[in-house]
């Protein structure tokens, strides 16, 4: 799982029907700058994706995610998904990792 911040959401004209239900949103992956507050900015320099969200993620949001056939475990059938989020965050302690 990544954390990230969800910056827009995407319309779509045509689906499939297996997501139904849910909604398409644009996340911005959280750096450890961003997780520790030390950055302001809520775009990070990394590359930007689109997910899958059942959970009603709304812009501003804090979320986790995950990549890959892991995305696909929600489903009954193989689906074309390459990200879905998986959880909300109400609030996080971050913590980096400190050198020896």
């Amino acid at each position: 799982m990544k954390p990230g911040k969800v910056i827009g959401t995407v319309t779509l004209g045509h689906r499939d029907p297996a997501f139904y239900g849910g909604r398409w949103v644009v996340i911005s992956p959280m750096t450890a700058d961003q997780l520790t507050g030390e950055s302001s900015s809520d775009i990070s320099t990394a590359w930007s994706l689109v997910a899958y969200d059942n959970f009603g993620a709304g812009v501003g949001d804090e979320v986790l995610y995950v990549e890959g056939a892991e995305a696909m475990q929600p489903f009954d059938r193989p689906i074309p998904l390459d990200a879905i989020t998986v959880a909300l965050l109400d609030s996080y302690k971050y913590t980096p990792p400190t050198e020896s």
